[in-house]
């Protein structure tokens, strides 16, 4: 295994280029969408709207939403320090010099992920298993989960 295939799979096991905000396409199109709604002065438009379709009285939480979007662009990947400085995942594998969790024992039980479940599910204990059982190659040129 070479540092140039680990580079674009993060400590926990998902696969930095198949997220949304590394590609920046979801972020790319908030901006401007956002840009065109500006154009077309829709804040003005929206009120009007609101009285024969409730949900663009929700115009200006909407706006603020895809201005957040914007701001998920991830221009680094998490072994490039992207993503939450604090990440306890990255942290650890780094403390035990570990390429990532799949040299772990104890990846399969670890709390550390628990923040991803909500997002991810079990994708990356699907992945950790494959590269721990089929190596990093096999893996990026697999099935990936995300």
């Amino acid at each position: 295994m070479n540092e140039a295939d680990v580079s674009s799979i993060a400590y926990c096991g998902l696969h930095c280029g198949d997220c949304p905000n590394h590609s920046g396409e979801i972020a790319d199109l908030a901006r401007d969408l956002r840009k065109k709604l500006r154009e077309y002065h829709f804040e003005r438009v929206a009120p009007g709207l609101a009285t024969f379709f409730k949900p663009f009285a929700n115009y200006e939480p909407c706006y603020e939403t895809l201005g957040a979007m914007v701001k998920l662009r991830c221009k680094r990947g998490c072994r490039d320090n992207g993503g939450p400085p604090q990440c306890k995942i990255r942290n650890c594998c780094r403390k035990h010099d570990f390429q990532g969790c799949w040299q772990c024992a104890d990846f399969e039980t670890c709390e550390k992920f628990s923040f991803l479940t909500p997002t991810h599910g079990d994708a990356h204990t699907k992945n950790l298993r494959t590269i721990s059982k089929r190596g990093v190659d096999a893996f990026l040129r697999g099935t990936r989960y995300w």
